[in-house]
């Protein structure tokens, strides 16, 4: 069963939609032939970037079926295939491999993107967006939670605590590889409103695949063991508002 909940997800989806549009925008190409988005999600992304170019033959890959089944709905001319990116290559080969908040999901990066590279074509581009916010209260507080309880065994094995490296790490896998690369950071302000919005957020993220390994009574008191520190780490102001900054890292390479 999947872990992932597409109407929680897209709770939020204005503010998760940003950086992928950010991400778009920087692409360095004119017509790309093929085209695959990684972790393509519920497809909003993958129809713009069909949108964008429309003669590219476009394909979103995920590995959850319940996200696919979102994605298929839409009206597009997109392919979708359902494939687990840990050993998945390219074919035929691609001119943009684009991946918007996936890769931080998968290990051995020092791996991963040398082979990701190695799908390219000549000339070809792997545009890239991972959080970067893994020292943020959202995350500390949630390793907290999950060794502070009985449901230890169970999750401390499955926190990704910083699955993201350094920026200039990237540089050192990916320079020998590539023609040109572009680095930079973003830090967003979300202004989140309604109640719990921040726990609500990382039930749409990353808290999500922890909770689907709890019972449903497990469930609700590491939610509210959460929901505690988290509360007085993002305070809800005067007006209603919850601001949530969050960080990203972006990087473009040209093969």
């Amino acid at each position: 069963m999947s872990t992932w909940n597409p109407t929680q997800y897209l709770r939020f989806g204005n503010e998760r939609l940003q950086p992928a549009l950010d991400l778009l925008s920087r692409i360095p190409l004119e017509d790309p032939a093929t085209i695959y988005d990684l972790g393509c999600g519920t497809g909003t992304v993958t129809a713009m970037i069909q949108e964008r170019w429309p003669g590219a033959y476009v394909t979103g890959i995920d590995s959850s079926e319940t996200m696919l089944e979102r994605a298929a709905a839409l009206d597009t001319q997109v392919a979708w295939q359902k494939q687990d990116l840990n050993d998945w290559t390219p074919e035929p080969p691609a001119d943009l491999l684009y991946s918007n908040a996936v890769l931080h999901w998968l290990d051995d990066h020092e791996t991963l993107f040398p082979r990701l590279m190695q799908g390219l074509n000549p000339g070809g581009v792997l545009a890239v967006q991972m959080p970067g916010n893994f020292s943020a209260p959202t995350h500390m507080l949630i390793a907290e939670t999950a060794r502070a309880g009985h449901w230890r065994e169970i999750l401390e094995s499955e926190l990704r605590e910083q699955p993201v490296l350094d920026p200039a790490a990237y540089y050192d896998i990916l320079s020998p590889h590539a023609t040109r690369l572009d680095f930079w950071e973003t830090s967003y302000l979300h202004v989140l409103q309604g109640d719990d919005p921040v726990v609500e957020w990382t039930k749409g993220s990353i808290l999500g695949p922890l909770l689907a390994l709890l019972d449903d009574t497990d469930k609700e008191a590491f939610l509210e063991a959460y929901r505690q520190p988290i509360s007085k780490a993002y305070v809800r102001r005067g007006d209603g508002s919850t601001l949530l900054p969050f960080r990203r890292l972006f990087l473009i390479a040209v093969k």
